[in-house]
């Protein structure tokens, strides 16, 4: 049977934010009682009082997970390119030849940004903006889900070993929501992680992964 403690422990668990502030004993228990109490009394189908979910909340014990700041600084260049537009296209039997017709259109063009990425639903293609025509001309047979222009990107050097490092990913994902800034798309490799966002974001967005080096 569900408890208020298992129930308010499950609602902590889901809200990174609110277990790292807990961890970090900077939180204030009073408070976040009255912010869950509609939830938890949801989840028990009953009225609960906030002292049992302050108590509840005392008895949390998160796993405080500690970021190696020192890789967060050895973050490399950032560099920012603009006018991209994404599509998205449903995966057919003909989206594979479509995609090496378009690879083999712009193999000889220099300075063009090009990514395709696919699951096994749909296929996704982030290109600069003078490819449009091309992408149209290329996939003008396959049902397009969906298409996104005028985005940014922010793409930054990893540091070694950066697959080893607990948190890195979380930490910056942090920062950017905490500032509001909302992320439209993102690509990582073995050695470069990419941001995608709108343009109007994208100055917030550099100026704050910039601090982090420093």
């Amino acid at each position: 049977m569900k408890t208020i403690t298992t129930c308010v422990h499950d609602i902590i668990r889901h809200q990174p934010f609110l277990d790292d502030a807990i961890a970090r004993d900077i939180i204030n228990f009073s408070g976040l009682a009255i912010d869950i109490q509609p939830q938890v009394e949801k989840e028990m189908k009953k009225p609960v009082k906030q002292g049992s979910i302050i108590m509840a909340l005392r008895r949390y014990a998160p796993s405080r997970t500690k970021i190696d700041m020192k890789s967060l600084r050895e973050l490399g260049d950032i560099i920012v390119r603009s006018g991209i537009t994404e599509y998205t296209f449903l995966n057919s039997k003909t989206i594979i030849s479509n995609k090496a017709r378009l690879l083999e259109a712009v193999k000889d063009q220099t300075g063009v940004y090009l990514n395709y990425s696919s699951n096994y639903q749909e296929s996704n293609i982030l290109v600069s903006s003078t490819l449009t025509d091309l992408v149209e001309k290329c996939f003008r047979h396959e049902v397009r889900v969906s298409v996104k222009e005028e985005l940014s990107s922010i793409t930054i050097a990893l540091p070694k070993n950066s697959s080893q490092t607990v948190g890195l990913y979380f930490y910056l994902f942090k920062l950017l929501a905490y500032e509001g800034i909302p992320v439209f798309e993102m690509i990582s490799t073995s050695n470069y992680f990419a941001l995608f966002l709108e343009k109007e974001y994208i100055n917030k967005a550099f100026l704050l992964l910039n601090e982090i080096k420093q």
